[in-house]
């Protein structure tokens, strides 16, 4: 059986056009659908948050893009002055490629998201100005927290169920908790 290897691609759909890449060095990747993918380094917690988003543990997705040159990072954050990028989508897939480094069937989709904000950063070096752009990527798992790390409020409670289940009726669940106070819990006699 021949060994097989895995790329991580990602989508990011800005208002304008799409950006395409995938994690690693080299040349350009070419998908199934003829889609170009152009080499990008994630850093090791980037690697680590895109892991826990495909274990349904993350919904918060923090990448950042290493190794990037400036005037590209000036370039992206000069687009996302002029057209905001926020609520852009971002999708993650994993490619299986076979013994020739060509894909293997169809790229499995493992986190959809939106753009919630994007940061570039430089920092000098010896060796020169290296640019890191850094994307949070949201996905509908978010409205789960609460700021201030409490239980839900009432109007937390129902906005968080009408993204979750749109088309249920309006989560009463806060106005009957009260209710069970005056209950009296009985147990069976057997």
């Amino acid at each position: 059986m021949a060994i097989k290897s895995l790329r991580i691609l990602c989508d990011v759909e800005l208002p304008d056009d799409t950006i395409r890449i995938w994690d690693g060095s080299g040349g350009s990747f070419i998908d199934i659908e003829g889609n170009i993918y152009r080499p990008a380094q994630f850093t090791e917690d980037a690697l680590q948050s895109i892991e826990a988003a495909i274990n349904g543990e993350a919904f918060t997705l923090s990448l950042s893009l290493i190794s990037i040159s400036q005037s590209a990072a000036d370039s992206i954050w000069d687009y996302d002055e002029t057209a905001s990028v926020q609520g852009s989508p971002v999708v993650i897939k994993l490619q299986i490629l076979d013994e020739d480094e060509q894909p293997d069937g169809d790229a499995i989709v493992v986190f959809t998201g939106e753009i919630d904000n994007l940061d570039v950063v430089d920092e000098s070096t010896a060796e020169g100005i290296r640019s890191m752009v850094n994307l949070e990527v949201t996905n509908r798992f978010t409205l789960r927290t609460v700021t201030n790390g409490a239980v839900l409020s009432d109007v937390d409670q129902r906005a968080r169920s009408a993204v979750l289940n749109p088309s249920a009726a309006d989560d009463e669940f806060c106005k009957r908790v009260p209710l069970m106070r005056d209950q009296t819990i009985k147990w069976p006699n057997w």
